[in-house]
C-alpha cells in the first residue's frame, strides 16, 4: 500500500493566541505564558518593567526552545520504542548526530538539487536539516515503511516542499511518478542494507539508479561496508567516506551514475 501525505501550508497551523493589549500585537503567542507577570486592580495583566512589552527576543526563544526540548524529546521516545520493536528496520537505538548528518548533506549541490528523495526518514533528523538547506521551489519525497514514523513526520513538519509516502524505497520510480516528478537529482538513504534480503537490497539499489538523474547521486550512510559490492556493481562511480564522531562510526557512500 502505498500513502503519500504532504503539501500542508504551515501558515494555517500556527499559534493563534494574541494579547488584547495593543502593544502586543506583535506577539505571535500567546506571552502570559512566557514572561513573569501580575494583574492590576481591574485584573489587567501588568509585565514588570524590566521586561519588554513587545515581542522581546528573550520571550521568543524561551517559547521556541521549550517546543523544541518536547520535539526533541518525542522523537527520542518514538525512535528507541521502534527500534525495540524493529530493530532490523532502523539500525541503530538513535537517530544520527549532527555530524553525521552535515557530512552527508555536505556532499549536495543545493542549487541543482530540485528534487531530492529521502529513504526512511525516520522522526526527521536529516529530513529537517534538508529542508531547511533545500531551495524554496525545490521538492523533498520521504519515503517511510514504518507507518508510526509517517504519522510524526505528517504532524510535526508542515512544509509544502515535503511529501511524505508510506511505502517501501523499492517503489521510488512509482512513487515519483505519481508526484509526476521525473527523476531525483539525490536519494539520501539511511536504511541499513545490511539487515535486510539479498533480493531487496538488489532491488532498493537498482531502482534508485533508474530513479536517478544521470547528473544525479545517491547517498548512502551505514554502519558496516556490506552494501560497497551492491553499489559498485549499480553505479559507474563510488567514493567513500568516514564520520567517526557519530555515535556510531558511520560510513558514508557517494555514488554516481
Amino acid at each position: 500500500m502505498m500513502t503519500i501525505v504532504g503539501g500542508t501550508d504551515a501558515s494555517l497551523q500556527g499559534a493563534r493566541s494574541l494579547s488584547t493589549d495593543p502593544k502586543m500585537t506583535k506577539v505571535p503567542f500567546s506571552v502570559t505564558a512566557l514572561l513573569p507577570q501580575k494583574r492590576d486592580s481591574s485584573h489587567n495583566l501588568v509585565y514588570r518593567e524590566e521586561k519588554t512589552v513587545t515581542a522581546s527576543d528573550q520571550g521568543m526563544q524561551v517559547r521556541q526552545h521549550s517546543k523544541s526540548s518536547a520535539s526533541a524529546s518525542s522523537r527520542m521516545v518514538l525512535f528507541a520504542r521502534n527500534f525495540l520493536r524493529f530493530p532490523a528496520m532502523l539500525g541503530s537505538v538513535i537517530p544520527s548526530s549532527r555530524f553525521l548528518v552535515n557530512d552527508v548533506l555536505s556532499k549536495v549541490d543545493w542549487e541543482k538539487a530540485r528534487v531530492v528523495v529521502e529513504f526512511g526518514p525516520g522522526v526527521g533528523t536529516m529530513t529537517q536539516e534538508i529542508l531547511r538547506r533545500m531551495r524554496s521551489d525545490a521538492t523533498l519525497v520521504a519515503i517511510e515503511l514504518n507507518h508510526e514514523f509517517v504519522d510524526f513526520l505528517q504532524e510535526q513538519i508542515q512544509d509544502p516542499r515535503l511529501h511524505v509516502v508510506h511505502t517501501s524505497a523499492g517503489k521510488v520510480r512509482a512513487v515519483l511518478e505519481d508526484l509526476s516528478l521525473e527523476h531525483a537529482d539525490y536519494i539520501i538513504s539511511g536504511i541499513p542494507y545490511t539487515t535486510m534480503p539479498d533480493s531487496v537490497r538488489r532491488e532498493i539499489l537498482q531502482e534508485s539508479r533508474q530513479a536517478l538523474d544521470p547528473e544525479g547521486a545517491l547517498l548512502i550512510y551505514q554502519f558496516t561496508r556490506t552494501v560497497l559490492p551492491y553499489l559498485e556493481s549499480s553505479f559507474g562511480s563510488v567514493r567513500q567516506g568516514f564520520q567517526p564522531l557519530n555515535i556510531f562510526p558511520a560510513r558514508i557512500f557517494h555514488c554516481t551514475p
